[in-house]
């Protein structure tokens, strides 16, 4: 068995480097695939029903990590969080899609979410002074409000309070014609953009600009105009005029765009839209390798909102009614993926108990080879995943899919990651954290094993943030503290936990400011 292998060629001319649409739009046509073959292709090891995973103990904080662990995710927090802040542009703070790249590579609006939000770590963790991120966060929410909106074909930053995926990284304007106006990056955006609204609390005047521009900037997305079909979200638009065929159904990392939607106090969706979406989860709820899960097999899906909204013991009816929260389910993910792995039916090299993790990511190429006297086909980038909606699996293990999970699981996270760094060191391991992906099975002549030379935005964010929350549940505190996200979830129903306190969520000045506090220390 060789899994199952689908590029559209006509995605990869329209998005040459990643996006949202093409990795959402690939997940789906491979999942109508899956569903046609074999179980034991398809939903392996489905029929061994093992027990719900409890809780984990040390993502709640209930244990503390050996000297060992927490010596290296310190290690991995500090290098991914130097990613972001010496990648992004020196005069709008915008930050590339990709790094290590050429000059005049694009930046993505979803890295410089994930880098608003680094920034709040690095003062929390002393890598760098309050006024330094304060500087380094204004410079980039004025550069993103300065540039104009409209839906000519080039020379905007994007439409109706949406961002294009791919911007110029000097100029804020849309990078290439092929880049489309996306929803799901716009909310990892603003996500970034509410994260500093909420930490830059102080009574100055940089601190009372980055909140009046936060508020702008997410008050003037245009939610309703995005819903242009019904009853469900549009993934983006292209102009002129003309939304993208796929809508946001079933789930997957949109979770944030649907709560940012129902949050806005300007341009909300009605409440029913919620009800509407979760009601598009049938099918995905199914065994995969012994877990009762809500599938999505790119680990990524479970990751991006998690990276800043904690659904710890938080219930909307869909959860409830399967006796589960998100969080819950994301750990179940974690582990699915891992026992995938460990039973490896499709025998790729080096897969095991510490080795494992599927999401989309770089590979090594479309290409043919010949491994342990079998022929294996390899691919670019690709929504790579393993679940009971579908399997897409050519050898290539993305780093993140086990460090954006650190919260879910650190038991088996942390190790996963440690193994990679001892097995395969600088090959995989270097200044700025683990490389994007590599494949243990695809060897190149001389150079042993493929590992990319580059890291991705959206795939160093989810470590980056993910770890801190294991360490210190900071950025989640942070969050509660956005009035906006606390509308979202209300308005989809949530209650308990958190959400139904009897009072606001106590941060303490020390916490939310980057004092010491939390696990790992």
């Amino acid at each position: 068995m060789t899994g199952i292998h689908v590029r559209p060629p006509s995605f990869r001319r329209l998005f040459p480097s990643r996006g949202s649409f093409f990795r959402t739009r690939i997940a789906g046509v491979v999942s109508a695939l899956a569903m046609s073959l074999p179980a034991h292709q398809a939903h392996a090891g489905a029929s061994a029903v093992r027990a719900p995973l409890t809780a984990s103990p040390a993502a709640d904080r209930g244990a503390s990590p050996s000297p060992a662990d927490a010596a290296f995710a310190s290690d991995l927090e500090r290098r991914t969080f130097d990613w972001f802040w010496e990648s992004a542009d020196p005069h709008t703070g915008l930050i590339p899609d990709r790094f290590p790249a050429p000059p005049g590579s694009a930046a993505s609006i979803a890295s410089v979410g994930f880098g608003l939000t680094a920034y709040g770590i690095g003062v929390k963790r002393g890598y760098i002074t309050r006024d330094e991120a304060a500087d380094r966060t204004l410079m980039t929410l004025r550069a993103l409000a300065r540039t104009p909106q409209n839906d000519a074909k080039m020379g905007s930053s994007g439409y109706h309070g949406f961002f294009y995926h791919f911007l110029d990284a000097k100029t804020g304007l849309r990078y290439a014609e092929w880049s489309e106006l996306s929803s799901i990056d716009t909310a990892l955006l603003m996500s970034g953009v509410l994260f500093a609204q909420a930490f830059y609390t102080s009574d100055t005047p940089r601190e009372r600009e980055i909140r009046r521009l936060a508020d702008r900037l997410y008050r003037r997305v245009d939610w309703p105009w995005m819903h242009a079909r019904g009853p469900w979200l549009a993934m983006g638009w292209m102009p002129p005029g003309q939304f993208l065929p796929a809508d946001w159904k079933g789930y997957n990392e949109g979770l944030i765009v649907y709560l940012q939607a129902l949050g806005s106090p300007t341009h909300p969706l009605p409440a029913s839209v919620w009800r509407k979406w979760t009601e598009s989860y049938e099918g995905q709820w199914k065994s995969f390798h012994g877990h009762t899960l809500l599938n999505f097999a790119p680990l990524f899906g479970h990751q991006y909102s998690e990276s800043w909204v904690d659904f710890r013991s938080i219930h909307d009816d869909w959860t409830k009614a399967h006796h589960t929260d998100y969080f819950q389910n994301s750990r179940e993910a974690v582990y699915a993926q891992r026992d995938y792995a460990r039973e490896n039916p499709n025998h790729w090299r080096d897969y095991g108990a510490e080795i494992w993790g599927l999401t989309a990511c770089d590979g090594p190429g479309d290409a043919t080879r010949t491994v342990d006297g079998q022929k294996r086909h390899f691919l670019a980038y690709s929504a790579r995943g393993a679940g009971g909606d579908y399997v897409l699996d050519d050898g290539t293990i993305a780093p993140t899919a086990a460090g954006g999970s650190v919260a879910f699981a650190p038991e088996i996270a942390l190790p996963a990651l440690e193994a990679m760094r001892r097995r395969y060191g600088a090959k995989v391991y270097t200044r700025y954290g683990f490389v994007d992906a590599f494949n243990p099975s695809f060897v190149q002549d001389g150079n042993g094993i493929w590992a990319d030379n580059q890291a991705l935005g959206i795939d160093q964010g989810p470590i980056l943030l993910m770890i801190e929350n294991w360490r210190s549940g900071f950025v989640w505190k942070v969050m509660k503290h956005s009035p906006y996200l606390r509308a979202g979830l209300r308005r989809a129903g949530f209650t308990d936990g958190w959400i139904t306190a009897a009072s606001r969520p106590e941060i303490s000045a020390e916490s939310r400011d980057g004092g010491p506090s939390g696990q790992g220390e």
